[in-house]
């Protein structure tokens, strides 16, 4: 079984939609490096939860937080596509 399933299929939309790998960061599944200077990004909050926002000049800015893993995947395809 892949823990990754919701992450791992949004990876593979993103893809398919053209979207460019430095345009996003999703946490273990995707996490280019060296780290581009400004993306959307996916990762847990540490509380079972997940974060989706940006990171823009050298700052995280949270636009939802508290998500289940599978919306916080859909609104950052959302955001992207």
């Amino acid at each position: 079984m892949d823990v990754h399933a919701p992450r791992s299929a949004l990876r593979s939309a993103l893809r398919a939609a053209g979207v460019a790998d430095g345009y996003y960061w999703i946490e273990g599944v995707h996490e280019p490096a060296p780290t581009p200077p400004d993306f959307a990004y996916l990762r847990a909050d540490g509380q079972g939860a997940w974060e989706l926002g940006t990171y823009e000049r050298g700052e995280w800015r949270p636009l939802a937080r508290g998500l289940a893993e599978a919306e916080a995947c859909r609104r950052m395809l959302r955001l992207l596509t």
